[in-house]
């Protein structure tokens, strides 16, 4: 399989050294997970895309601290973009801001989630089981950090996870359109050094909590074997 990881930020420059960036964070996440897969990292917050997109499998849209409902030029034009694959049938993935941007782009909402910031390790349930998700619990952990929250999904799309705090933590359009809210890729101690970095806005009751929420484990590598069944499917 070939995937192409659309990366959608520059990291703060604290972290730079250490984590480089959310397209290495899948490289590593998929290798920690056993999958035989060829990725490529495209900077598109800086303009660059595949020059022949229908050579990968699959288009995967990263995390950002950017708004997926902002009218920024490289959100729009990457909104383009993913209307322009989606209608030309290639499987597309999203994650954190992705899975906003996909539901904003395809006809849903995202905007500020009204219950505030969402940290830490949280908890979902899934909702359906397409053919292509072969999950045996009926819940899920992931690492997440967004204030941003999907509100309306895409015509057409099917709720895949939720949980009280974001009723639309995944979502799927048939075989081609995969998407979480949820951070598959984040390890504990990035997903810790990115709470401290935020947490005066998030609030200190809340930022404590997360904290806590740490010493649970969290199913990214279950959910990165999801997404290659996805793409195979």
């Amino acid at each position: 399989m070939k995937i192409a990881l659309l990366q959608t930020d520059i990291l703060h420059p604290e972290f730079r050294d250490q984590y480089q960036g959310y397209g290495l964070m899948f490289q590593q996440l998929f290798a920690r997970a056993g999958l035989t897969l060829h990725s490529e990292i495209f900077s598109v917050i800086e303009g660059v895309y595949p020059e022949h997109p229908e050579a990968f499998d699959a288009l995967l849209v990263t995390g950002s601290k950017a708004d997926a409902f902002s009218d920024e030029p490289w959100v729009l034009t990457l909104a383009d973009y993913l209307r322009a694959r989606h209608a030309a049938g290639q499987k597309l993935i999203g994650i954190c801001f992705g899975h906003q941007l996909l539901a904003h782009a395809l006809g849903g909402k995202a905007e500020r989630a009204e219950g505030g910031w969402g940290v830490g390790v949280m908890d979902y349930e899934w909702r359906n089981q397409p053919a292509w998700l072969k999950a045996s619990a009926p819940a899920f952990k992931l690492i997440c950090s967004h204030r941003d929250q999907v509100t309306r999904l895409p015509q057409g799309a099917s709720l895949l996870a939720a949980n009280a705090f974001c009723p639309h933590a995944a979502f799927h359009i048939g075989d081609t359109v995969l998407a979480f809210q949820g951070h598959p890729e984040f390890t504990p101690d990035y997903g810790q050094a990115l709470l401290k970095k935020r947490w005066d806005d998030i609030g200190t009751e809340r930022a404590d909590r997360a904290m806590a929420s740490y010493r649970q484990d969290h199913d990214g590598l279950m959910v990165a074997r999801v997404m290659a069944d996805f793409i195979r499917h």
